[in-house]
């Protein structure tokens, strides 16, 4: 029996394989393993629903989100009024149909693991 192992891949959210700037955001991606990974940077003032949602032209954030959170705080409402607040070392599971904003004066740095493949992609 002959066993195949897999190669390693090492990527780096520093030197991404794609960029795509809004306002006051900024998603950085790296396709390794056939997956996407992104970092997604919030600026003070930043908020899904006027920042993004005119890329998306979606309601609400579409996208679910199984991610960790570095830096920041950030309040998220769901579609059906469920709201929470998360914070620097928060690992989500964010079902799609939600609005979020930062809190605060400090940006807000996430790194998302399955909901940023189409997020703030200009069609």
């Amino acid at each position: 029996m002959t066993k195949v192992l897999e190669r390693v891949t090492v990527k780096s959210l520093d030197k991404p394989d794609e960029v795509r700037g809004f306002e006051r955001g900024r998603l950085e991606l790296v396709n390794i393993a056939g997956r996407t990974v992104g970092r997604a940077v919030f600026q003070p003032g930043w908020k899904w629903s006027a920042h993004v949602k005119p890329i998306a032209k979606t309601q609400s954030c579409e996208a679910p989100h199984f991610q960790y959170q570095v830096a920041g705080r950030m309040q998220v409402v769901m579609d059906d009024g469920t709201e929470f607040v998360s914070k620097p070392g928060d690992v989500m599971n964010i079902p799609p149909g939600h609005d979020a904003w930062v809190l605060g004066d400090e940006p807000v740095v996430v790194v998302d693991f399955q909901g940023f493949v189409d997020y703030a992609k200009k069609k």
